[in-house]
């Protein structure tokens, strides 16, 4: 079985209905908060770009990256263009260590702790999504029969 292959299927598919989301979204609805102790799409995004960064950039391609987790977490307001280059950065990190190949065996374990929490992630973006758009959300996965259908 080729894991990479494997992974990079399910990388791909995570960072497609990130895209969705977020194409779906203005500025002030990705720096929403529901509550003071809850996160925006724009805190999942920069944490999620800061983690990959610091398992995967600097464990598996030995790049340097500084991290302040606790910032990640910090009310903020992140513009759309930024937003979508660390969606697109924090993926092409990924390909790039799946491209190498030569680690498999060694970085499964990695590759799919990432998986689960970029996974994990995502779905609170698209939750959040669905809240802000409600009626207006369109799916970004399979749709759910209409009661005609």
């Amino acid at each position: 079985m080729d894991f990479n292959a494997v992974f990079q299927d399910r990388f791909d598919a995570i960072e497609r209905r990130i895209s969705l989301v977020l194409n779906q979204l203005d500025e002030d609805q990705v720096n929403w908060r529901p509550n003071a102790s809850s996160n925006s799409i724009s805190n999942l995004i920069i944490h999620l770009y800061g983690y990959v960064n610091e398992r995967i950039g600097m464990g598996i391609n030995n790049k340097p990256f500084s991290r302040d987790r606790d910032q990640e977490f910090e009310a903020q307001f992140t513009t759309m263009p930024e937003l979508l280059e660390a969606v697109n950065t924090l993926f092409e990190e990924l390909r790039s260590a799946l491209s190498n190949g030569n680690r498999e065996q060694t970085n499964l374990e990695i590759y799919i702790q990432c998986a689960a929490h970029l996974s994990e992630h995502m779905g609170q973006m698209l939750y959040i999504a669905k809240i802000i758009k409600d009626e207006k959300y369109v799916t970004t996965s399979v749709p759910k029969k209409k009661p005609n259908d």
